[in-house]
């Protein structure tokens, strides 16, 4: 795992904790709706980098034999229930603070003090944002903004940015709130604030579980590394043909490839293991990431023939009759 992810989730984690309990002493002593929402998000995303350090510090064990290709995806799995606890907790309890406050409006008190916490709190999240920011922008390259996230196998770095591009909106929403509440004297306007940071925060989770659950079953390296370990294998003067090329990420930084490669007849073990070495060493060279290589030697005639026998028991399988268990 990058130490740029690291540094991503601990600067969030130092300012969410801050920010955390000054929203919360500002709720109780002005009786805001927004501003209690805006300090149960903020506990949230505290308890979310906390749960992102431990998926690292999970993912970052040894393979042993009950996981022989290790634990790099335990991240992943920890990244979806980042996702699960913003829309259950964070969005959940806005929406229902919100709600109870609609039906039982109390006006703001003392508003100054609500205002001077959210632009200290803007400045922090601001903070955390512009680092979690950077780290992707150096990570996505020349790649547009929604395609990067798609293609990032890095959960850490756009779950932070995510919530933090949630706080920020959450925060200007309950300035808003509370500013036009205490403006015209309507008091459930700070609860329908609440109830609308609950939804910024509902689609954040939305989106960062689609996000996350790809990676999660598994997705393919880059069409970058696949394109180029095609073009090796052609380039390949012992090879006759490229089978079958798959790839899945084992974790962020970590690739398993699996080739099928059909070799020229006429070689001798030898040459064929020469070929093969030659291979795994210039694919590794170019690719530190993929931890896992197996080439496998096989006709193209035989792949074929394994293809069509694996097709048709998959289809026996779908069409056998249910047994009512």
């Amino acid at each position: 795992m990058k130490s740029g992810s690291k540094k991503v989730i601990f600067a969030a984690l130092a300012g969410n904790t801050l920010i955390a309990i000054t929203k919360f002493a500002a709720a109780f002593w002005t009786g805001s709706s927004a501003m209690l929402s805006e300090g149960i998000h903020s506990l949230v995303d505290t308890g979310n980098q906390g749960l992102l350090l431990h998926g690292m510090a999970r993912a970052g064990r040894p393979a042993d034999e009950t996981h022989p290709f290790g634990y790099g995806r335990e991240i992943y799995f920890w990244a979806f229930v980042v996702a699960i606890l913003i829309f259950a907790v964070g969005a959940g309890v806005s929406i229902y603070e919100g709600i109870i406050k609609v039906l039982d409006p109390h006006p703001v008190e003392d508003a100054f003090v609500n205002y001077a916490v959210l632009g200290a709190a803007f400045v922090f999240e601001g903070a955390a944002w512009w680092v979690a920011f950077r780290e992707f922008q150096t990570d996505k390259g020349r790649a547009g903004f929604l395609a990067a996230v798609r293609d990032s196998k890095d959960p850490t770095i756009f779950t932070v940015l995510f919530e933090d591009t949630a706080a920020m909106l959450g925060l200007f929403v309950a300035f808003v709130g509370i500013a036009i509440a205490e403006a015209t004297g309507i008091a459930w306007i700070d609860g329908a604030a609440s109830i609308v940071i609950g939804f910024i925060l509902a689609m954040t989770a939305v989106l960062l579980a689609i996000e996350t659950k790809g990676l999660l079953i598994g997705e393919a390296a880059s069409p970058r590394l696949v394109s180029t370990i095609e073009g090796l294998v052609a380039a390949t003067p012992t090879v006759r043909a490229l089978n079958e090329l798959r790839t899945m990420h084992l974790g962020p930084s970590e690739v398993l490839l699996a080739l099928s490669l059909d070799f020229e007849d006429n070689l001798t073990a030898g040459k064929v293991e020469d070929a093969i070495y030659a291979l795994e060493v210039t694919i590794k060279g170019l690719f530190p990431e993929v931890t896992r290589l197996y080439i496998e030697v096989q006709s193209d005639r035989h792949h074929a023939e394994a293809e069509a026998l694996a097709l048709a028991a998959a289809e026996a399988g779908e069409k056998a009759p249910d047994d009512g268990h």
